[in-house]
């Protein structure tokens, strides 16, 4: 066994779930994850994504950014299971506040009992019922 072996951050492939996609990321113990993964580039102004830019203290470094500290950047909630490498990002607060204002259920495709696949689109302008049931 190597000395040095139980003080070295190993790396392994972590799951970063955004906007519905998932990329597999190499990372150690700790997530930490270069911008571009969520489409956010690096400039001297800040962190940029299309027409928005965020600044960056100055205590953060170049390269890849802990995941809860970029996220806190960016304005998006996390979910972090370290035992598991998996990290999922979620909308950021304004938008999920702009949907609930609207009054009008995100859409999603589920299937029925026979395996057929359902939008909650297909249904507008109708009464649905949903039942969910969990085990635990």
């Amino acid at each position: 066994m190597d000395a040095r072996s139980d003080t070295v951050d190993l790396m392994a492939a972590w799951t970063v779930i955004d906007e519905q996609q998932n990329q597999s990321v190499e990372s150690g113990d700790t997530l930490m994850l270069d911008p571009t993964v969520l489409g956010w580039e690096r400039k001297p102004e800040g962190l940029c994504r299309d027409d928005i830019c965020v600044p960056v203290p100055a205590d953060v470094a170049p390269g890849p950014i802990d995941a809860s500290r970029l996220a806190g950047l960016i304005g998006r909630p996390i979910a972090i299971d370290a035992d598991e490498r998996v990290a999922a990002f979620a909308a950021p607060a304004a938008d999920r506040a702009d949907t609930l204002r609207s009054g009008i259920a995100p859409d999603f495709e589920l299937p029925d009992i026979n395996g057929v696949l359902h939008r909650l689109s297909d249904f507008r302008g109708k009464k649905v019922v949903l039942y969910a049931y969990a085990s635990w």
